[in-house]
C-alpha cells in the first residue's frame, strides 16, 4: 500500500516529493500559492514511485482599464475662515479659566456642583457628590440633568426630578423617576487669551499674529493636499479593481484572514493586550473574528491581485532593502514590544510588508503619472517628498545664514586688521 505510514519509507517520500516537486515548477514556471501533501499511487523499489497531487494557483487577472480616470483631484480650498477657525481653537486652548460674575450658568460652562439624588424619599446608593466637576451642556449626566443647571449662580440650590432612560445602564434606574437636590459650588467660563501679537509669540518662534496665519494657512493647504492625494489613491484602488475580472481563491481569503488576525494581534500588542485577552473580553472566538472579517478580506485579495498584476504591467518591484527600512522603521517605534518586532521580522510579516510596499508605490507611480499628465496638480505631491524639500530648503538656508554671518566676521576683522593701531594720547584728547 502505498499510503501505508512507515517512517523510513515516509522520509524518503518527502525529499522525493520535495526535489521533483521543485523541479517541476522550476521548469513549467506555474506561480502555485501552495504546496498540499500529495496521494501517492505507486512507490515500490521494482515498480518505482508515482504520485498525484494538485497544486492551486494563482487566478489570473484580466485587468481592465485603470488610467484614464473618470475623476480627478480634488484639493479642498483653504480660506481665511478655516485659517481663523484655527487660530480660535489655539485660542481656546490657551484660554484660561475665570469666575463667572453677573450671570448665571450657561453651556460651556465649567461648573462644580454638589447634588444628591432620591427615589421616593430614599437616598440612591452612588447618587451623591459633594463636588462634581463637569462642563455644562456636554451631557455627562443622566439626560435632563445639565439643563437644569443653566440659570443657577454661585452658591444657589435647586430641586427637580429626572426620567433616567429605558435603556440606563443600571437597571434599577431604568425608567425611574428620581429627585436631585443640587447647589452650585463653582462656576468659571473660560477666558481666551488677546488676539494679538504677543499671543502669536507665546506659541512658538512667530514673529507676530500675521506670521502665524500664514504659517496656519501653509499647514492647511498642505493637509488639504495631501488628503487629496490619498482620496486619489482610494479612488485609483476602486476604478482598477472595479474594471477587472478575477475569481479569488478561497486559499487567498483564508491567508488575508490571517493576515487580518495578524493586523489586530499588533494593533493589540501595541497597546501591551494579548489577543485571548481580547478574545475574552469581547466574548468572541478567532472563529467568529474571522466570520466576520470574511467579506473584507475578499475585497482586499481582490485588491491585491489587481494591483500585483498592475503592477506587474508597470514593472513594479519592492527591494530587500525597503523591506528591511520598514522593519526598522517598526523596530523604532514599536517600543521595544516584543510581540510586534517579532512578527514584523517573521516570513508572514515580510511578505505582508513587501505586499503593502508594492502596493503603495504602484499607486504612488500611477499618481505620479497623471499630476505629470496634468501639471495643474504639481503641488500635490507626496508629504515626505514635500518635507524633504522644506528640510533641505531650512538646510540650506541656515547654511547660508552661517556663511553670511561668518563672512561679516571676516570682513570686519580685516577691517580692524587694516585699521592704525589706537594712539593713545590723540585718542584720549578726542
Amino acid at each position: 500500500d502505498p499510503e501505508a505510514p512507515d517512517p523510513i519509507y515516509d522520509d524518503a517520500k518527502e525529499h522525493l516529493f520535495e526535489a521533483s516537486v521543485i523541479e517541476a515548477l522550476r521548469q513549467s514556471e506555474l506561480d502555485v500559492l501552495a504546496i498540499p501533501a500529495p496521494e501517492w499511487t505507486s512507490f515500490h523499489e521494482q515498480e518505482g514511485a508515482a504520485y498525484r497531487v494538485t497544486l492551486p494557483v494563482r487566478p489570473t487577472v484580466e485587468l481592465g482599464a485603470y488610467t484614464d480616470y473618470p475623476f480627478t483631484i480634488e484639493v479642498e480650498d483653504v480660506d481665511q475662515a478655516k485659517v481663523e477657525a484655527v487660530v480660535e481653537q489655539l485660542r481656546d486652548q490657551q484660554a484660561s479659566l475665570v469666575p463667572v460674575e453677573g450671570r448665571g450658568a450657561q453651556d460651556g460652562d465649567y461648573a462644580v456642583v454638589g447634588f444628591e439624588g432620591r427615589r421616593d424619599g430614599a437616598l440612591i446608593e452612588g447618587a451623591q457628590s459633594e463636588r462634581f466637576p463637569l462642563i455644562i451642556g456636554k451631557e455627562r449626566m443622566v439626560p435632563g440633568f445639565e439643563a437644569q443647571l443653566v440659570g443657577l449662580r454661585e452658591d444657589e440650590e435647586k430641586i427637580f426630578s429626572v426620567t433616567f432612560p429605558e435603556d440606563y445602564g443600571q437597571a434599577e434606574l431604568a425608567g425611574q423617576e428620581v429627585e436631585f437636590t443640587i447647589v452650585m459650588r463653582e462656576l468659571r467660563q473660560k477666558q481666551p487669551p488677546a488676539l494679538d501679537d504677543d499671543f502669536a509669540r507665546s506659541l512658538g518662534d512667530y514673529a507676530d499674529l500675521a506670521t502665524l496665519r500664514t504659517e496656519i494657512a501653509r499647514r492647511l493647504e498642505r493637509s488639504a493636499r495631501d488628503r487629496a492625494r490619498h482620496a486619489f489613491a482610494d479612488h485609483i484602488i476602486e476604478f482598477a479593481a472595479a474594471n477587472a475580472t478575477v475569481e479569488v481563491p478561497e486559499l487567498l481569503v483564508e491567508r488575508e484572514m490571517d493576515v487580518m488576525i495578524d493586523e489586530l494581534k499588533v494593533r493589540l500588542a501595541e497597546q501591551r493586550i494579548g489577543f485571548e485577552e481580547y478574545q475574552r473580553a469581547t466574548e468572541r472566538d478567532e472563529a467568529a473574528i474571522r466570520g466576520e472579517y470574511r467579506e473584507q478580506a475578499e475585497k482586499r485579495v481582490k485588491v491585491l491581485l489587481v494591483l500585483g498584476q498592475v503592477a506587474e504591467a508597470e514593472g513594479v518591484e519592492v527591494s530587500d532593502e525597503a523591506v528591511e527600512a520598514e522593519i526598522e522603521r517598526g523596530r523604532q517605534s514599536a517600543e521595544a514590544n516584543p510581540r510586534l518586532v517579532e512578527y514584523l521580522e517573521s516570513e508572514r510579516g515580510r511578505s505582508y510588508l513587501r505586499s503593502q510596499l508594492r502596493r503603495t508605490q504602484v499607486v504612488e507611480s500611477l499618481i505620479d503619472r497623471y499630476i505629470a499628465e496634468h501639471p495643474q496638480f504639481s503641488d500635490v505631491r507626496h508629504s515626505e517628498d514635500v518635507e524633504a524639500e522644506e528640510a533641505a530648503a531650512a538646510a540650506t538656508a541656515a547654511a547660508l545664514a552661517a556663511t553670511a554671518s561668518t563672512q561679516a566676521e571676516s570682513e570686519e576683522a580685516d577691517e580692524a586688521a587694516a585699521a592704525p593701531a589706537e594712539d593713545p594720547i590723540t585718542e584720549g584728547t578726542r
